[in-house]
């Protein structure tokens, strides 16, 4: 239900009854398009794209420079493990990302979405595959971009949301429990 519930963001499903508001308005009162451009999706189980890693990162921006590309895999924690692939940032990607792991693919997906700079994030389980140092490097990123964006961060840890302004608690598909890090 969390995921079905932040696809309702950029309207990937309407609702039903009801209503989702992003900056007080109903998001079906946006322009599709530009709604979409405003938001990046992390999920916990990542898309990438048949081509080089340097082409899957710069799908957050197709113009960014190699240095910046660079910068953001190394905030996103993928730099160690591209430097060990004998082309580098030029290693080919298989359709659905199949010949990295599942904790590259979120790295390398997360990488991505910080170099796309929309206005709202959402990360969905985005560090469910990582290891513990790299999931708490990745944390403090999501910390810095929320100090300037929207996040929604979706965690089964509580410790990874101790930076939110509000916890959700969801349970059936309802709000069960709402507040602070330091209240819950």
């Amino acid at each position: 239900s969390k995921t079905s519930l932040v696809n309702l963001i950029p309207r990937l499903y309407d609702v039903k009854s009801g209503f989702v508001k992003v900056g007080g308005v109903d998001v079906r009162d946006y322009d599709l398009e530009t709604l979409r451009n405003e938001v990046a999706m992390v999920l916990q189980k990542n898309v990438l794209f048949s081509g080089t890693i340097k082409e899957n990162i710069r799908w957050g921006d197709e113009n960014a420079p190699d240095e910046e590309v660079e910068r953001v895999c190394k905030l996103a924690q993928a730099d160690e493990f591209i430097q060990g692939f004998d082309k580098k940032y030029d290693t080919y990607i298989e359709q659905g990302g199949t010949n990295v792991s599942g904790g590259q693919k979120q790295r390398l997906a997360i990488a991505r979405a910080i170099l796309y700079d929309g206005d709202i994030y959402i990360f969905d389980e985005a560090t469910s595959n990582v290891d513990v140092d790299s999931e708490e490097n990745i944390i403090n990123i999501i910390k810095e971009i929320s100090k300037t964006k929207t996040v929604i961060l979706i965690s089964h840890r509580l410790y990874n949301c101790r930076f939110s302004d509000i916890i959700y608690f969801l349970k059936d598909g309802t709000i069960k429990e709402e507040g602070s890090h330091e209240e819950l």
